[in-house]
């Protein structure tokens, strides 16, 4: 096996574990949404848990295919983890401080926190949902077909 691939590999199964954890943790999560400031904010980060867990699992399944240079591996990898966790991150701590409301208004109603809260729920999901999209742009490139597998 090469080295790319044993990389691939244990980036795949390190995806698969965060994925699995998130999952866990968004149904730990489920089970306390009543006494959450903002129930509704907690519901949303349950349902973001779940999703992105499927998300990352099914991307653990998928990365050993990739066909990317190590440098790009490692920054779609970055990307992808930190876009799930910085979401979820705000989310979750928007249903803490009953904040919220300056990005998701539906989900946090009134519930509107200090300027530093506020300020932290709106770089955490706007970085987290740019890093998740060069991630997933990445990803895409790295599954184009090759000259040997479109042969195959």
């Amino acid at each position: 096996m090469r080295e790319g691939d044993e990389r691939l590999d244990r980036h795949g199964h390190r995806l698969l574990q965060l994925g699995v954890l998130l999952f866990l943790c968004s149904l730990l999560l489920g089970i306390a949404i009543p006494r959450f400031a903002v129930p509704r904010l907690a519901l949303s980060t349950h349902l973001l848990g779940i999703t992105q867990g499927l998300f990352l699992i099914g991307l653990g399944l998928t990365w050993p295919r990739l066909r990317l240079s190590a440098g790009l591996a490692r920054l779609a990898f970055g990307l992808v983890v930190y876009g799930c966790l910085a979401a979820w991150s705000a989310n979750l701590m928007a249903a803490i401080w009953a904040a919220g409301n300056t990005l998701l208004p539906i989900a946090a109603g009134a519930a509107h926190g200090t300027p530093f809260q506020e300020g932290f729920v709106v770089v955490a999901l706007r970085t987290g949902g740019a890093s998740l999209i060069a991630a997933t742009a990445l990803v895409l490139w790295g599954l184009r077909l090759t000259r040997g597998l479109a042969a195959r």
